[in-house]
């Protein structure tokens, strides 16, 4: 019987409020008092979900004061490009807010006809695709392409939009070392002993998110064509970002030919939001039409697609903007590390109950010197990704 209803001594029954049902008992344990999150409520350090009041990329107003940008992915300074907002005001104007409608149906625009055409130009390849957002695009490409039989070999730093892509796949998925090309040979070499006729699935972050190093391309080509596996990078951030004029990790390493399939987004470089993948016709085109995030998702509204459009039109007439991202990498770099470092003595000597030790890079004020824009944290000592502000 529910615990809503309850028999008294005398046998009748009287009505009470339902017990919480024991799925919500997380909830419940994540606000406990004793808790981190409620320490970190209490000292004040939350960092998250803080409004934004106004922002022109290399500056904020967050509660009433302007701040430096220092964690946005504006990585080309277009956030606030008058011809950027131009763009999407008209695509406003002609088309509305919105396609209310998936690209099978009524989501299909002129617009997004042209950014995939300019989009597979610009990348050297056959096709492109678009999906609404750079999460869904992994997603949906990984659970359209890794069918039951298959094998997705996954590195174990890539996205949680990757994760979340072989979780929805019906194929099988082993994940190998972060950046270890000699255990990802040793489960091809398994894959191809005990499952000769499974079609293998290599994917990888072209540029990783949290680390900034690039993946070792030339090593990913040389394993995949070998065992005869199709290879995806993620390139959200190394589109606009390395590789010649900015097209990403594969173009960096001049093997963009050699590597079948480039996902990305358009909410760093590129300013707005939603995704694309680029590769073969027939491939991309079977995505198009089995990939339930792009068939079962509303498409990108005009706006969005306008943005898009405007800021690779910038990329390829001002590469100087590329320039510019690498001189305040190359000038942010060895400053970052030292920070690094500082912080790590300083965790190493704080009380590991102190929540003030968690979030202690979240207190530490950067040095930024003489430098007038602001920049990220993301680099390494291969490429020196870093945030970017005109």
């Amino acid at each position: 019987m529910s615990d809503r209803y309850n028999k008294t001594a005398e046998g009748t029954s009287v009505t009470t409020a339902p017990a919480q049902p024991a799925l919500f008992d997380k909830c419940d344990r994540f606000f406990d008092s004793e808790g981190l999150f409620a320490q970190v409520k209490e000292a004040d350090l939350y960092p998250y979900f803080r409004p934004i009041e106004k922002n022109d990329g290399t500056r904020a107003i967050m509660q009433g004061r302007e701040i430096i940008m220092a964690g946005s992915n504006n990585y080309l300074g277009l956030l606030s490009d008058p011809r950027v907002k131009k763009a999407a005001e008209e695509a406003i104007e002609q088309y509305g807010s919105g396609c209310t409608g998936s690209r099978f149906l009524n989501g299909t625009l002129d617009l997004h006809i042209q950014l995939e055409e300019q989009l597979a130009a610009f990348m050297g390849a056959e096709a492109c695709v678009l999906f609404s957002t750079g999460y869904m695009t992994n997603q949906g490409v990984i659970q359209s392409l890794a069918s039951k039989g298959d094998i997705v070999f996954s590195d174990k730093d890539n996205h949680a939009c990757i994760v979340a892509g072989t979780q929805v796949a019906l194929a099988e998925t082993v994940r190998f070392r972060h950046d270890d090309m000699a255990h990802l040979r040793r489960l091809l070499e398994k894959a191809a002993v005990e499952s000769p006729n499974a079609g293998k699935f290599i994917v990888s972050d072209g540029v990783f998110s949290m680390s900034g190093a690039i993946a070792k391309v030339p090593e990913l080509v040389a394993l995949a064509e070998e065992f005869g596996a199709a290879l995806m990078l993620d390139d959200a951030h190394a589109v606009g970002v390395i590789g010649p004029g900015g097209r990403g990790s594969a173009a960096h390493f001049d093997l963009q030919d050699r590597v079948h399939l480039t996902t990305g987004t358009f909410s760093k470089s590129f300013a707005s939001l939603g995704g694309f993948v680029v590769g073969p016709r027939k491939v991309i085109e079977y995505i198009r039409h089995t990939a339930s995030a792009h068939i079962f998702s509303a498409s990108m509204p005009p706006s969005a697609v306008a943005t898009v459009l405007k800021c690779l039109e910038i990329l390829q007439e001002e590469p100087e903007r590329l320039h510019r991202l690498w001189e305040i990498s190359d000038y942010m770099r060895p400053r970052r590390q030292t920070r690094s470092a500082l912080e790590k003595n300083l965790t190493a000597a704080a009380s590991s109950t102190n929540p003030r030790t968690t979030f202690i890079e979240f207190i530490q004020e950067p040095d930024f010197g003489s430098l007038s824009s602001a920049c990220g944290n993301r680099a390494s000592s291969t490429n020196g990704k870093a945030n970017v502000a005109e």
